[in-house]
């Protein structure tokens, strides 16, 4: 069935996954499938030269050929002339595993991921996930899975690399922004949460907030969001932070329903806009705007769905955005299965902010730009070999990052394993109970990782949120 101009446009984005992207959930979900491309008038010259191609090699080339591999290779070039990353094809088999992998088992390791650079990059780990929990950051880079390399592999093998049961073993080999050497994480596949909303309140000069977290924009999100909020104002908190950090996105539709709940009224959410220029504007239908004040945090991990949302709630000129800026992830794809149940993913349009801007590759800037403390981007510490005096390596100056967050001053931060550094460690080492060695053993490293972690998720270190905070209570006129 063919549909033609604003038709193609309004049913395609009934189905859409603003942020699916062509990125991966390496955990669960679901693929939509819309509508197809609206249909085009091809030059019979053009096709007859692609045939002419096809039969040429076929037929004279010196090793035998697959057909079905020269077809899909045409795809693939056709696609990749695109120069996107997000427009993808997968072959049946592809399809078919993913499919099976995302309706039936919800087993992963948790990451939102898309090629970048020609590298598998995450977007973010969902929260509490197995990618959460071992450490992996937005931006980090996988080149190798179980020591095979998946440099140059398209988004949907290295996936199908990644992936595997609950239970099971990733070693991933990571590049890490700022860090100057590659480092293993091993991942242990499990089943992944589907939890999307979680809500905490914080009290602060005699006030008390509310903070949604969004993990992703799933199906019942945004009902989850509802509950959530009406709970928190049948409780009378004094503001609201809404925390869409590490998000990597979700259904279209669940941050507009959510926009319907905060933005204010007629304020637009956002416009989709295809590539004739036609658009579809989203605009809440909120009665009055919420009698309280609120911020959103954001992150480079915040993508596509969490970038509408903030952008709306930026532009409508009453609400602060605290963080970083954001991923940069400003258009919107769709699934078309073919005849053979082979699938391309393709891009079909770009949405814009409430003022018209196009965010894609720039991301979200925030009001209030704050980063996190050094440690927050540490790799957990490896023992492999035992760290000691007179090392100096990358892994040394990961240790030194992270007793400096802990409050044991190594002295420097360059990755010389020297006699403060010594000192800093043996310091540690008695407040916990363990030999005081000077040496980073097996035991050292998990007690230092425990209480790494254990900071990074104490929201009194958080430095983002203590300053959404501090933008609320200067919105109340503390």
């Amino acid at each position: 069935m063919q549909f033609r101009g604003r038709t193609v446009l309004i049913m395609v984005i009934i189905a859409m996954v603003a942020s699916s992207m062509v990125t991966m959930l390496l955990a669960g979900g679901n693929t939509g499938r819309g509508a197809p491309a609206e249909q085009v008038n091809h030059s019979p010259d053009n096709l007859d030269k692609i045939e002419e191609a096809f039969h040429l090699i076929k037929d004279h080339y010196v090793l035998e050929v697959d057909e079905d591999e020269l077809i899909e290779g045409a795809i693939e070039g056709m696609l990749s002339k695109l120069g996107d990353p997000y427009s993808v094809y997968m072959d049946e088999e592809a399809a078919r595993q993913l499919h099976d992998n995302l309706s039936s088992s919800f087993e992963g390791i948790g990451a939102e991921v898309t090629i970048k650079d020609g590298r598998v990059t995450i977007i973010a780990p969902i929260k509490d996930s197995p990618a959460d929990k071992a450490g992996l950051r937005p931006l980090d880079q996988i080149i190798s899975v179980n020591g095979e390399n998946i440099e140059g592999m398209d988004l949907y093998q290295a996936v199908l690399k990644i992936r595997g049961p609950k239970g099971t073993e990733a070693a991933l080999e990571i590049v890490r922004p700022g860090v100057a050497e590659p480092f293993v994480v091993t991942v242990i596949r499990d089943e992944i949460p589907i939890e999307t909303v979680y809500t905490q309140k914080i009290t602060s000069q005699g006030k008390t907030f509310g903070k949604i977290q969004i993990t992703s924009f799933s199906k019942n999100t945004a009902e989850r969001f509802k509950e959530e909020l009406n709970r928190l104002e049948q409780e009378n908190i004094d503001g609201l932070i809404i925390d869409v950090r590490g998000n990597p996105g979700g259904y279209l539709d669940a941050v507009r329903q959510i926009g319907q709940l905060i933005v204010p009224y007629e304020s637009i959410i956002t416009e989709i806009m295809d590539r004739s220029g036609e658009k579809i504007v989203y605009r809440s239908t909120l009665d009055e705007p919420k009698p309280y004040p609120i911020t959103i945090l954001v992150d480079k991990g915040s993508a596509s769905a969490s970038e509408i949302l903030a952008a709306a709630l930026k532009e409508a000129g009453n609400y602060k955005v605290v963080g970083e800026p954001t991923f940069g992830k400003g258009t919107v794809q769709n699934t078309i299965e073919l005849e053979d149940e082979s699938q391309i993913k393709l891009t079909i349009a770009k949405w814009l902010t409430p003022n018209e801007n196009w965010i894609n590759e720039e991301g979200v800037q925030p009001d209030v730009e704050v980063s996190q403390p050094d440690y927050f981007r540490a790799v957990y510490v490896s023992t492999d070999p035992e760290l000691k005096r007179d090392m100096n390596n990358e892994q040394v100056r990961n240790l030194q990052i992270i007793l400096e967050g802990l409050g044991y001053h190594p002295g420097r931060k360059d990755g010389y394993f020297n006699l403060e550094t010594e000192q800093a460690v043996r310091s540690f080492q008695a407040d916990h109970d363990l030999p005081v060695t000077g040496i980073v053993d097996e035991k050292t490293a998990q007690v230092i990782n425990e209480q790494l972690l254990d900071m990074i998720q104490d929201p009194r270190y958080d430095r983002q949120l203590q300053k959404a905070v501090e933008v609320l209570l200067e919105e109340l006129g503390g």
